[in-house]
């Protein structure tokens, strides 16, 4: 137990982001921030469709993650309490914006669904991977801020 707390109680650099927690979900957040990326860029964009806010949030996020990694990985942060809170920080606004995409993702969805046109029905099955893989984004960056949270008190 001791060492899971000296573990949280200090920022990683090099390596040990890819195998300290909450260090270890960068990764599975850009792949899943990707895939969302991808997959709303892939799909047809009617003109009143609020889904440039959620391909906003998708390379936002995606870029901002990738920034963090390197950063966290160079040791950039030099050990650095106010880095733990800019960690907490980015992570909890990452699962806000999110949330929000996501649930406007879902509402496009559900009303592209009753779209009746023929072309549409390929476009409503990449918007479902796309909201699936929302959410998963959406829960990655919640449970990052959270056990970011239990980092940066512990610092």
């Amino acid at each position: 137990m001791a060492a899971a707390t000296q573990q949280m109680s200090s920022l990683p650099s090099g390596l040990r982001v890819c195998s300290t927690v909450p260090d270890i979900l960068y990764l599975p957040e850009l792949v899943f921030g990707g895939l969302v990326w991808i997959l709303v860029a892939s799909t047809h964009v009617t003109t009143p469709n609020p889904q440039g806010w959620v391909m906003f949030v998708s390379v936002f996020c995606f870029v901002m993650t990738f920034l963090w990694l390197v950063i966290f990985a160079c040791g950039g942060h030099k050990n650095s309490s106010a880095w733990a809170t800019a960690d907490f920080i980015y992570h909890l606004t990452a699962a806000v914006f999110y949330l929000s995409a996501s649930v406007i993702l879902a509402y496009v969805t559900i009303i592209l669904k009753y779209a009746t046109l023929a072309p549409l029905d390929q476009y409503y099955k990449i918007d479902i991977a796309a909201v699936v893989f929302s959410y998963v984004a959406t829960l990655l960056y919640f449970i990052h801020c959270i056990l970011s949270a239990v980092r940066w008190k512990s610092f």
